[in-house]
């Protein structure tokens, strides 16, 4: 990586995201010349502690993105609507962590393990995929380029922090509430703001982000319609359901693939998995060894194991992953494409 520093921003640093993204950009020693930490106005004061030094969050506006090179997104939809164009129009690069570019066919929806090309392309505003959707394209690209690829079928097991600290909180009060057996009151999952909210603790919500027209929620469409674009194959078949679980950290994927050859083994696979740019391979059943997302926590590599060749179809695939859904879910692969940027000097 070049010596010299750059201006970077990151919008929403009081959130979740945002301080995992200064986290990573310090473990990291990203080149920065200058940092700016942005919020919302309700936001806007706080104190942050990046490098052993104080910095006041600044309520983020249009002008706030003057001199700015590279800005991190993290602070919702709405947010990145309003200001992402806005700091490109100042000579910034957006990095945006929301879904509000991620199927604009004007923005690279990018993975830099699977399609690092595609920042070429950028027109100021890079998109960083779902959570669920990384972890698992990082893991089947592999195969997809040695293999081909024709179906996938995913059952994820999601963390509660994918929807916030305020859902961090309500699972350890309902938890606590439930083992003192005192009452309490669902008000965040599985959509806040939904007409109903359910119990997490002790249970399984078959529900994240809102139902569409045709049964599936807005995060199995996302899921489906983001791994066909970042991978490049409309034609792929994918098919999501998404389910919260009383889990703070660490999404777990069931995935169910069929590639294109018939004759490939699962020790192939392994192999192949083994020796992949972001992957970590734990797959020893004899000796009860596979991933589990209470062992992710803080790493940035995306974990797969229980790979097994399935019974009925000659090229079909069971797997299981699992990766921090807060790192390379979200903050990791952020400043991971701002590397990538200038790795290609794009910026």
């Amino acid at each position: 990586m070049e010596a010299k520093g750059y201006h970077v921003a990151v919008v929403g640093a009081t959130g979740a995201v945002g301080q995992q993204m200064l986290q990573t950009l310090e473990n990291r020693n990203f080149p920065i010349s200058k940092l700016t930490l942005l919020s919302s106005e309700r936001s806007a004061g706080t104190k942050v502690t990046f490098k052993n030094e104080e910095y006041t969050v600044q309520a983020a506006t249009p002008e706030s993105f003057e001199g700015v090179q590279i800005a991190l997104f993290s602070a919702g939809g709405n947010v990145s609507k309003q200001l992402a164009p806005e700091a490109v129009k100042r000579g910034a690069i957006v990095v945006d962590n929301t879904s509000a570019y991620r199927m604009d066919e004007n923005v690279p929806l990018v993975v830099p393990e699977v399609n690092e090309e595609a920042l070429k392309t950028h027109n100021g505003i890079i998109a960083n995929p779902n959570c669920s959707t990384i972890q698992m394209v990082v893991a089947l690209e592999p195969l997809r380029q040695a293999y081909g690829l024709n179906k996938v079928i995913v059952s994820t097991y999601q963390a509660v922090s994918g929807a916030g600290a305020v859902a961090i909180n309500e699972l350890r009060e309902q938890s606590k509430a439930i083992l003192n057996g005192d009452q309490f009151t669902p008000e965040i999952l599985p959509v806040k703001g939904d007409e109903k909210h359910y119990q997490i603790a002790f249970n399984a919500i078959p529900q994240i982000d809102k139902f569409q027209d045709n049964g599936f929620t807005f995060e199995e469409m996302k899921m489906i319609n983001e791994t066909k674009k970042i991978m490049n194959t409309p034609q792929l078949q994918v098919a999501a359901t998404c389910v919260r679980l009383p889990v703070e950290t660490g999404h777990s994927e069931s995935v169910y693939i069929e590639i294109d050859q018939k004759d490939v083994t699962a020790d192939q696979i392994k192999a192949l998995l083994k020796d992949a740019d972001g992957v970590t391979l734990q797959d020893d059943p004899s000796n009860q060894i596979y991933p589990m997302p209470a062992h992710c926590v803080g790493k940035n590599d995306v974990f797969v194991g229980r790979i097994r060749k399935d019974l009925d179809q000659e090229n079909g695939f069971h797997m299981w992953i699992v990766s921090d859904n807060l790192l390379k879910g979200a903050a990791w692969n952020s400043v991971q494409i701002a590397e990538s940027l200038i790795k290609l000097q794009l910026v």
